[in-house]
């Protein structure tokens, strides 16, 4: 088995939204079995975890959670073209103005990065 690293770029927002959701999913709601069903992948979400949260500061800053909803609503806007936060769980994002604009998707290969349509 290859044990190459691989690496994955991420903008800091969306560094800080997932470390957020990472940390509600694993801690704060203790759901992470809920979620993710086959514990051999919680090694990796662990890692991945540890490694975001080593990489924010703010996530000892006295306003974490403005700062976490403030970048949530950039990904949003950048994403779907709303920026007033009214996305919510469960919502059907495909009515969004800008959905219908993301076409690519990023599929990694241990030592490639491939783009492909879709």
């Amino acid at each position: 088995m290859d044990e190459e690293a691989i690496a994955i770029r991420l903008t800091r927002d969306q560094v800080f939204a997932l470390s957020g959701w990472l940390y509600q999913a694993m801690f704060q709601s203790d759901d992470l079995e809920g979620i993710v069903h086959d514990r051999r992948v919680w090694s990796p979400i662990y890692v991945v975890s540890g490694t975001l949260d080593k990489s924010l500061s703010e996530i000892f800053m006295a306003d974490y959670s403005p700062r976490l909803e403030a970048a949530k609503e950039r990904l949003c806007a950048d994403l779907y073209g709303e920026t007033d936060g009214s996305m919510t769980p469960g919502e059907d994002v495909t009515t969004a103005p800008q959905a219908h604009q993301i076409k690519r998707g990023i599929t990694v290969n241990a030592t490639k990065v491939y783009e492909t349509s879709t």
